[in-house]
């Protein structure tokens, strides 16, 4: 018996990528970076073409040359995902965006060159595959490359169109540490298929969020992302300077003021869906750089934006998924969580949501000494912090023990005003804004506001606004003076499609659901 052949190092693999790269050129004489190819179609397009009856005549006829090939032809494009030689009959599993086919190639229908390319194929590498759709033994869906039509330069049974110089993940377990599958998008994609329906998923969500809106009424427009005065959130800016102009300027953190600024001009419906950009931490739930929704009506309020988001996240989740039944799994697959979606949502006061879930009656007064100690008593680890004003204190305790408790949607309404300095105070207690903030799998998905359009009171709660300082809105004069020409009553809402897009998938990290996350460079 003989030694088992000693496995490769890293170094020789690659240098037999190089070498077959070599051979492509020279001793096929073809470019190892392809061309256009014509009348490829998805490989989920080509297995729906799949024919049981003209598969089962042709495998059933005595001669099978001498009879009419009914089979479906199809043309694949994709990438090398596994590969298999078995004599003179090769068998390589093709992945594209679609998903997944088997490609059987033999020596004795295609000759060469096609054989010996398909011979020397690596994993990872693009290829173009052209035949007959048939199955194996094992009944495996096939693309019998060169099988029902005439095999040309101009029409190859094989090709392949780009040489991968690099290794793939590992043969049986793919790509599977988390750090690399973020910072190598690119390989993440193609290795784990979840993770390319997950991203396409977000695609369709946008896409739908999109038509519901245009249905509605409302046009899409794009408001500046370099700007001078950040406003429109509470939030650390990314600060960067224009040479030309020689003057500072900041990443937005929001296009709040300039979407307004566009009901004054006269547009009364307005959305836009860009990113956001805040110099804050990195968790599962945050990225510095992120996508968000926002959206006004003229003579709204936010009951109009509140009936808005909940009709357009059912029409969303009915039209992608099916069912407002969400479900997550972890990764045996076992559902772990259900989101009800079903109408209508929960509409509760912040104030009446706390004592319900705590027995802390909010009085507009500070949290006396012996209330402290009991929360504090009874939510052991939680940090809570009641040094800061009594609607500091109520947003820090909603936050802190209740919103992370929220799976199911639930509109928490009454937010004291001093936290949101954009939102109208409601008449009958101007202690609390006309808001609400949308919780659902635990975090806020988006706050909707009757919005402030008096000039004179904006200015007022610009200048008296509570927080860190550094997170504070500037005054915004430009704005400001918009608001003096006339802005009509309205209704605005922010939705975060990061968030939105991990509620529908299941997702547990919001890198998950965004294509290159913002990552420390390596070896820093």
């Amino acid at each position: 018996m003989s030694d088992p052949k000693p496995e490769k190092s890293d170094n020789q693999l690659l240098g037999d990528r190089r070498n077959k790269l070599k051979r492509l050129r020279d001793e096929f004489g073809l470019d190892p970076y392809g061309q256009r190819t014509e009348g490829l179609i998805t490989i989920a397009d080509a297995r729906s073409r799949y024919d049981a009856a003209a598969d089962e005549a042709y495998k059933d006829a005595e001669d099978p040359a001498a009879v009419e090939d009914t089979r479906a032809v199809v043309a694949v494009a994709g990438r090398v995902v596994q590969h298999r030689v078995m004599g003179n009959l090769i068998f390589l599993s093709l992945r594209d965006h679609s998903g997944d086919v088997q490609i059987a190639v033999s020596k004795k229908t295609v000759g060469q060159p096609d054989f010996g390319l398909a011979k020397m194929t690596d994993y990872g590498d693009l290829v173009t595959a052209r035949g007959a759709l048939g199955t194996t033994k094992t009944g495996e869906v096939s693309v019998w490359a060169g099988e029902g039509f005439d095999v040309t330069q101009d029409s190859p049974a094989y090709r392949i169109t780009t040489k991968s110089l690099a290794l793939p993940p590992g043969k049986h377990h793919g790509l599977t540490d988390p750090e690399t599958r973020y910072r190598k998008r690119y390989v993440d994609l193609y290795s784990n298929p979840e993770v390319m329906q997950t991203m396409q998923l977000r695609i369709r969500i946008i896409d739908a969020i999109r038509d519901y809106l245009r249905g509605k009424g409302y046009m899409e427009v794009e408001t500046p992302m370099l700007q001078s005065i950040h406003g429109g959130a509470a939030a650390r800016p990314f600060h960067t300077h224009h040479n030309a102009l020689d003057i500072p300027l900041t990443l937005r953190i929001a296009p709040e003021l300039y979407l307004k600024r566009l009901l004054v001009g006269g547009l009364p419906k307005v959305f836009e869906i860009n990113r956001n950009f805040r110099n804050e931490g990195i968790s599962p739930r945050h990225n510095p750089e992120f996508t968000m929704l926002e959206a006004y009506e003229a003579y709204g309020n936010w009951e109009t934006m509140a009936e808005l988001v909940e009709d357009m996240t059912c029409t969303v989740a009915e039209k992608i998924f099916g069912t407002l039944k969400i479900e997550h799994k972890n990764a045996e697959g076992e559902v772990t969580k259900t989101i009800d979606l079903s109408r209508p949502w929960r509409r509760v006061p912040m104030a009446e949501l706390v004592e319900e879930r705590t027995g802390w009656k909010f009085t507009k007064e500070p949290a006396t000494p012996e209330e402290i100690d009991r929360l504090r008593e009874q939510n052991p680890g939680k940090d809570l912090k009641f040094d800061g004003t009594p609607a500091e204190q109520l947003t820090e305790v909603f936050e802190k023990l209740i919103e992370h408790t929220l799976i199911d949607p639930c509109f928490v309404t009454q937010v004291p005003s001093v936290i949101i300095p954009l939102a109208k105070k409601n008449v009958n207690d101007p202690y609390f804004a006309d808001v609400y903030e949308l919780a659902i799998n635990g975090v806020e998905i988006s706050p909707g506001y009757t919005e402030l359009n008096d000039p004179a009171v904006q200015e007022a709660n610009f200048r008296e606004q509570v927080g860190d300082e550094d997170e504070k809105q500037q005054i915004d004069e430009d704005f400001l003076e918009a608001l003096r020409v006339g802005m009509p009553p309205a209704g605005g809402l922010g939705l975060g499609i990061d968030r939105l897009v991990m509620m529908l998938t299941g997702a547990e990290s919001i890198r998950d659901v965004i294509l290159f996350p913002l990552m420390k460079p390596q070896g820093d």
